[in-house]
């Protein structure tokens, strides 16, 4: 297992050299602290997965971190050494805005947190409200600043848009406004947040675009703002980029810094310094990618990270394919050309860079540009400054840095938001690979033939002599020395196919091939175009088998907004791309079809149908085009069009192009469809009937082309809301079942696999979970027992039907697969305890007999209960438990008895399971003692007895 926590959103590093944690909260409503040595989570708190668990604002003080989330109802502290919860106090709600720590005198007291209509103090020791006040005119006014610095009272500062700004001043014992509501004009000023910032003893310093200015207005003594012209500091704006101001309050019972960064376009920064009045110009940073402030005890240095060789527009790489470069995103895509970076500190008071401050690293690998910083300093024993920096790129990977540039570790936090997974077979190792070829082709002749079997036998002679050399050479070690490292170099196949490439794909378009039975991550790829939400379908198109041909699968990118889509093609062995060139994709494509139909060079061949209902082919040979001219008339697909409720069939021609051959259409005023599930591709299906107790046989329905169509009311009140179910044929678009559960709501999760249906859902009438399973077979006679075909089905399956009631909700459901399926199935379960539940599929069975009989006795039918019990037992994972699951991936072994399963959610689990226990596999316990002593005594004593009958046959002939 590998536990994450998500993209950060809010860090603290502590300012101490010796310390050893830093607390993080994340996007993934994750509070948790590392460990700064070694990247390890400490502890972990993973709140709601939906907006209700967003963390809004994280504040640190000493040894407790305060956060606020669900849109500012809950206020929390957290005990940052061992993770436990100090206090938890729900609030007013309201829209949040900002919260901050307030001191009085020298003590840091209180929290403040700032609504959209009211302010209120609390308590840090106990989380108390102490006051809380209603703010003047806040409909017009949005509230948006808050600012305290030990002087008992707290300003907070509103806007009217385009009008004027209102400083509010409270007494911080009392809540009272001590002085008058100050309105100060400022017709220029649309926002607060990041436009304007507090500098020096509560001096607001705003940047205006269009006069090309600094405005400055001191809050407590001055009630206009004073125009400072940029042009006097020979500082320029980069035309359509909206300049940001970047402060620092190092502790809040005492004023904030004088000096502040000024950014001036997305690479440009400028350290100024507004001090009795005067603003003053301490040093540009013209390459730099981010800035930071860190503060150790007096001293305040500015941490800048910059490009080591010059910042460029970022090229448009190979991988967009057929689209362009918008003109918003060129400002954002400034990237580094040999993405070498430097971080330098800089003291603030004169802007002079510190000597042997410079931390050096690369993002070669990745690719991706560095997305935030924080800084980590504490003073040496000589008095200078030493510091760590904390990096987090735009592919959510985590660096340490430490000078002068060694990484302390990494973390590849993407991997929280893993969206689609698939095993790839590990490939033959030099002497596997001879022996597959062992006895060469008929055209080498006799001679030939006879010459290759010797050369591979020599081969594996050696190959077997160095393993036993390898053997002898560990013997001799300590085991903590011996190293099983596994790297790229070293990846074979073991006996039984049980380790495998995990290919993972994640939301932020990151690529990782991990090795599972390590979780070792042995390559990693950035794809630079792909934007936030995109959806991502991963396919594999040629597997290991086919040697010398590498391995190859393919990505399809489509992206949300614009509906355009790439093909992105890679070896998932060694992660490089391919050098197949995929089609431009020009039209947004519907629906992928990979066909079992091969080119000359053994990859499968890829279908794209587009919005005009085109068919794209990838590989594109004169070979792939004739075989599919061949089968074109038993090429079919589907299409589902969930918004208009529309489910449609076609079919292919011999020219490439399609005809509608069947549609449905499911009123969208009623009902909206949820999932369309057909069945996987791989799956084998070992028995085609059942024998009951009388000796007779139940035919399955092995329909490969069957959908199950599960839909939803659209009505949510919990007397008239329904599920509704379709087994719809794929290519003739014939409705098999249809049922519809009344008083049922989602979430509903479906397994579809052989010639059955599970279903999972809410009953709002009875309030719990239930399953519903379908079964379908034919009778106790074959309509067709050779060959199956949709179009020559005149008969409808029998469909049986059960339900049974679930304790718990669940996160995510699959079911097993093996490589001949001759295995019983289970149904592995995912409950948001993070448990993995592994339920035989006995237990669904529609058949149960309510009163067993003789014969259901015989057929080994259990009795009727509608309670399926969890069973901890059952667990396959232990106290391994996954936070928020999302989904369950099941793959087949080289072992029939054994299917290899991950899960993954905010963590990835994998494991094997064993559904029918391990008949092919000799138990751990087995007595090789004593069965090769009684061998041997067997061989002894025939050869003794051997040899005694030819005594007694000789002496006999001597009579």
């Amino acid at each position: 297992r590998q536990q994450y926590v998500g993209k950060l959103k809010f860090a603290s590093l502590e300012a101490s050299q010796g310390s050893k944690k830093l607390v993080v909260a994340t996007e993934k409503n994750v509070v948790a602290a590392l460990n700064s040595r070694s990247g390890e989570i400490l502890w972990r708190h993973v709140d709601k997965g939906t907006p209700e668990g967003a963390i809004d604002a994280m504040l640190i003080h000493g040894q407790d971190a305060i956060t606020v989330s669900n849109a500012g109802r809950i206020l929390r502290s957290w005990e940052t050494n061992i993770g436990g919860l100090n206090w938890e106090m729900s609030l007013d709600t309201g829209s949040f805005q900002v919260a901050s720590l307030v001191g009085l005198q020298d003590v840091v007291k209180y929290v403040a947190v700032l609504k959209k209509a009211a302010i209120s103090l609390h308590y840090l020791s106990n989380g108390h409200q102490k006051w809380v006040e209603h703010l003047p005119g806040s409909e017009s006014t949005q509230y948006q600043l808050l600012y305290s610095h030990g002087t008992g009272v707290i300003h907070v500062l509103g806007i009217v848009p385009q009008s004027h700004l209102n400083v509010l001043t409270f007494s911080v014992e009392d809540g009272e406004i001590t002085k008058q509501v100050i309105r100060v004009a400022a017709p220029w000023l649309k926002s607060l947040n990041g436009v304007c910032s507090v500098v020096g003893e509560a001096v607001l310093v705003c940047v205006d675009v269009d006069t090309h200015s600094l405005y400055v207005c001191s809050l407590e003594t001055e009630q206009e703002m004073k125009q400072i012209l940029l042009q006097s500091l020979d500082l320029e704006f980069a035309d359509g980029f909206q300049p940001r101001i970047l402060a620092t309050q190092p502790n809040v019972i005492s004023a904030s810094r004088t000096q502040f960064f000024l950014q001036l376009s997305p690479s440009h920064f400028s350290l100024l310094q507004y001090k009795h009045g005067l603003l003053s110009h301490l040093r540009d940073f013209q390459q730099a990618a981010l800035v930071s402030f860190a503060t150790t005890g007096e001293k305040t240095v500015a941490a800048v990270l910059t490009c080591r060789s010059e910042l460029k527009p970022g090229s448009s790489d190979g991988l967009r394919a057929g689209s362009t470069l918008e003109d918003s995103r060129k400002q954002e895509s400034l990237t580094c050309s040999n993405q070498t970076y430097n971080i330098n500190l800089y003291l603030v008071e004169t802007g002079q860079r510190l000597l042997d401050t410079t931390i050096t690293f690369n993002l070669e690998q990745s690719g991706a540009k560095p997305q935030q910083l924080y800084i980590q300093v504490f003073l040496k024993k000589d008095d200078s400054v030493g510091y760590r920096a904390l990096v987090q790129t735009e592919d959510h990977m985590l660096m340490f840095l430490q000078q002068p540039g060694k990484v302390v570790w990494s973390r590849e936090e993407s991997l929280a938001e893993v969206v689609s997974l698939e095993m790839v077979d590990l490939p033959l190792t030099g002497a596997q690979a001879e022996l597959e070829g062992e006895f060469g082709k008929k055209a080498d002749g006799l001679l030939g033939m006879f010459l290759k079997r010797l050369s591979s036998q020599l081969i594996l002679l050696q190959a077997w002599t160095a393993h036993l050399w390898k053997m002898f050479y560990d013997a001799r070690k300590p085991r903590s020395q011996i190293k099983n490292e596994i790297n790229i170099d070293n990846l074979a196949r073991d006996e039984f196919n049980l380790q495998k490439m995990m290919v993972m794909v994640t939301a932020s378009g990151k690529l990782f091939g991990i090795e599972s039975s390590s979780g070792t991550i042995l390559w990693k790829q950035y794809l630079r175009n792909v934007k936030l939400g995109s959806s991502f379908k991963l396919m594999v198109q040629r597997t290991t088998a086919h040697f010398p041909h590498p391995p190859q699968c393919t990505l399809l990118v489509k992206d949300k907004e614009t509906k355009m889509s790439f093909l992105y093609v890679f070896n998932p062995i060694f992660g490089k791309r391919s050098q197949v060139a995929p089609p431009v994709l020009k039209r947004p494509i519907l629906q992928t079809l990979l066909l079992p139909i091969m080119d000359q060079d053994y990859a499968k061949v890829l279908l794209l149908i587009d919005d005009e209902y085109k068919v794209t082919a990838f590989p594109a040979t004169k070979n792939v085009l004739r075989q599919l001219e061949e089968i074109a008339h038993s090429i079919f697909f589907y299409l589902v069009d969930a918004e208009q409720g529309k489910l449609s069939g076609f079919r292919l021609k011999k020219d490439l192009t399609t005809e509608e051959s069947w549609e449905v259409i499911i009123p969208t005023e009623v009902q909206r469809i949820v999932t369309v599930k057909g069945k996987r591709s791989n799956e084998h299906v070992h028995s085609q009937g059942r024998v009951m107790g009388d000796r007779s046989v139940l035919y399955k329905s092995l329909n490969p082309n069957l959908l199950a169509v599960v839909t939803e009311s659209t009505d949510t009140h919990h007397e008239r809301t329904f599920i509704g179910i379709y087994l719809i044929d794929g290519v003739t678009g014939r409705i098999i079942h249809s049922s519809v559960q009344k008083k049922a709501k989602g979430p509903v999760h479906i397994v579809h696999s052989e010639n059955w249906v599970v279903y999972q859902y809410w009953n709002t009438k009875a309030r719990r979970n239930e399953f519903t399973v379908l079964e379908l077979y034919e009778g106790t006679e074959q309509y067709n027992a050779t060959a199956f075909s949709s179009l020559d089905r005149p008969i409808l399956p029998q469909v049986l039907q059960q339900s049974y009631i679930f304790p718990s909700a669940i996160s995510a459901m699959e079911a097993t697969i093996t490589e001949r399926g001759i295995t019983s199935r289970h149904l592995l379960i995912g409950l948001p305890s993070g448990a993995i539940l592994s339920l035989p599929k006995a237990l669904l069975d529609p058949r149960r007999p309510e009163i067993p009989t003789e014969q259901s006795r015989e057929e080994n039918l259990i009795p009727y209960s509608p309670d399926v019990q969890i069973h901890a037992e059952r667990f396959i994972n232990y106290n391994q438990t996954i936070s928020r699951m999302r989904g369950i991936y099941t793959a087949p072994s080289g072992l029939e008895s054994t299917c290899l399963v991950v899960a993954y959610g905010l963590d990835i689990y994998q494991t094997r399971v064993y559904p029918s226990k391990q008949f092919d596999v000799l138990k751990d316990d087995y007595d090789y003692v004593l069965i090769s002593s009684v061998l041997f005594g067997l061989v002894f004593a025939t050869m003794i007895t051997k040899r005694l009958a030819q005594v007694k046959l000789l002496n006999r002939a001597w009579r």
